[in-house]
């Protein structure tokens, strides 16, 4: 069961890189109109997946598996860290690039 926060911080963490993308590639007014839920959403979704990565760090850490939490700890930090810049960045291009487009 507790394997599921990392199907989950997965998902969401793609979803907070897509729906960026997504936005910056659209066309449609409406799309254009919705751009800061759009960005809140998915900054909400890179903040649930990097939780997801935390609750499962601690589960490991509950059952003391040591071996399988230094396995995994550079494996997460870096995706944690690429997560991050990149929903960011593109949180900002859709501020920059779509301000005047409405």
């Amino acid at each position: 069961m507790m394997s599921m926060l990392n199907v989950g911080s997965l998902v969401l963490g793609l979803i907070a890189i897509l729906l960026p993308i997504a936005s910056l590639s659209a066309t449609s007014k409406q799309i254009q109109h919705y751009r800061l839920t759009i960005s809140i959403l998915s900054l909400s979704a890179c903040a649930i997946s990097i939780s997801f990565q935390l609750f499962y760090n601690f589960y490991l850490v509950k059952i003391e598996d040591w071996s399988a939490l230094m396995d995994i700890t550079r494996s997460s930090v870096l995706a944690v860290l690429f997560l991050l810049v990149s929903t960011i960045l593109l949180n900002i291009l859709i501020l920059i690039f779509k301000r005047n487009k409405v």
